[in-house]
């Protein structure tokens, strides 16, 4: 997570809160480091636990109630995580991942939390995948489970406790996709990783999946109306599309110049619509919405202070230049 998204986020999370009650604050993974390639050379370690540190502190002031583990919150090892963890009042969760010396997992399963009296079942699951081969020194003492067997554990475990369960997912989009088809049960899933940004949620079965563009310069929020624990959801901004296409074929249908034909047309479109809105009414509503962490949100004062510090113990390193093809210095974007 870059720094200036991490000081800005905070003033969002801060407005978000003072306006709304029941917010659950929630992370899928990958937050500490930057994308992992090769093990860190001894002497950055020092300040890259710093800046984890850092970023949970930051985390753990904004008022976060879970993070899922991913896979590149494992660069400096299973020890300094289980370390980072018992600093804050932020749940770390795994659902699948065991210390291979107790065969435990190595954080918590799964964490129940209250929004507005609904009681909500969170899990979540790391995939084999998202790491180097077997060599990969992040898996280190580490077995992974299967994340469809967890999932299903999971999904008939919280499923008597909750009213509600989101995953923490941090296998990847296509694979949220596929395991929305394969396990009901699971209304949302928050998916980490891939870095996709997806603006318009989709719903695979029954399950709304929301994911959310790379290094925290987005935040994402989905407001849910949740009055029937058995009904499905629809997208809000959908229901509006067809309201609007509604609108326009009962318009068409005062037209002096259009045939019978089209008008019957029309009057067809106009009872489909219709009926879908009437099913609509049977369902839960939901609305996603993307905030930019851009120059325009004014960074929170006690993060930022604590960047400058950081910043001024361990200073960046200067970087070449960048030029295009024809010789022209062209900035790195911040």
């Amino acid at each position: 997570m870059r720094f200036g998204g991490l000081a800005r986020r905070a003033t969002w999370v801060k407005e978000v809160k003072e306006k709304e009650k029941g917010i659950l604050l929630l992370d899928a993974g990958d937050l500490f480091f930057k994308k992992f390639s090769t093990p860190y050379p001894e002497n950055e370690i020092k300040g890259l636990g710093e800046k984890a540190r850092l970023i949970l502190k930051s985390f753990d002031l904004m008022g976060y109630h879970a993070i899922g583990i991913g896979d590149d919150d494992l660069s400096l090892g299973k020890k300094f995580l289980i370390e980072l963890s018992k600093t804050t009042n932020v749940t770390f969760l795994s659902s699948n991942l065991i210390d291979e010396d107790s065969g435990k997992t190595l954080f918590q399963r799964h964490v129940i939390k209250e929004a507005n009296g609904v009681k909500i079942g969170i899990f979540s699951l790391l995939s084999t995948d998202m790491f180097l081969g077997q060599s990969d020194p992040r898996k280190k003492g580490l077995i992974i489970r299967d994340p469809v067997e967890t999932a299903q554990e999971m999904v008939r475990e919280l499923s008597l406790q909750a009213d509600l369960i989101i995953l923490l997912s941090h296998l990847g989009y296509h694979k949220d996709m596929e395991l929305a088809q394969k396990i009901s049960g699971i209304p949302i899933i928050i998916g980490g990783h891939t870095g996709i940004d997806l603006t318009n949620p989709p719903i695979i079965k029954n399950t709304i999946i929301v994911q959310n563009s790379s290094k925290g310069m987005y935040a994402r929020k989905l407001n849910l109306t949740f009055s029937n624990k058995e009904a499905s959801f629809y997208n809000v901004k959908t229901k509006h599309t067809y309201e609007r296409n509604l609108a326009t074929l009962r318009q068409q249908l005062n037209s002096v110049q259009a045939s019978e034909a089209e008008k019957n047309q029309w009057r067809r479109g106009v009872e489909n619509i219709e009926r879908t809105l009437q099913q609509f009414e049977q369902k839960n509503p939901f609305a996603a919405t993307s905030f930019p962490l851009g120059e325009a949100v004014k960074g929170h004062p006690d993060i930022k202070k604590m960047v400058d510090d950081y910043k001024s113990k361990f200073p960046e390193k200067s970087e070449p230049p960048v030029h295009d093809s024809r010789g022209i210095y062209r900035p790195k974007s911040p």
